[in-house]
């Protein structure tokens, strides 16, 4: 949420009855609300725009999956392609790729790749 005087107290009440926090932006930090918007942008690009949402209990274990997904399995740019939760990736052999298996999640919306035991 924004520091905006356009999202003032009544604002705030909407989402306090549905039990939600609004965690504001930190003062003279204008970025921090560009990286939150990359980031919800991300997610309903790669997950929420593909799927329909039945209730809020499926829209947080949705959630919850994908975050975990983008947290420890999806390559990011700025990270030499490894995902934040990762240790540094080794180059994959032959016979790793050989034993590579696809795990999918989300009904095969996001596919996570593993090597499988010899």
């Amino acid at each position: 949420m924004t520091r905006d005087a356009k999202f003032c107290g009544p604002f705030d009440k909407v989402f306090a009855t549905e039990g939600l926090r609004v965690v504001r932006t930190p003062n003279r930090a204008p970025r921090a609300n560009a990286i939150c918007e990359r980031w919800i942008r991300t997610v309903r690009t790669e997950c929420l725009d593909w799927m329909l949402i039945f209730s809020s209990r499926h829209f947080q274990r949705v959630l919850k999956i994908y975050i975990d997904h983008y947290n420890r399995q999806r390559p990011h740019r700025v990270l030499d392609l490894r995902a934040p939760d990762q240790e540094k990736r080794e180059v994959a052999s032959t016979s790793a790729v050989a034993n590579l298996r696809r795990r999918d999640l989300l009904g095969g919306l996001v596919h996570e790749y593993y090597e499988a035991a010899a």
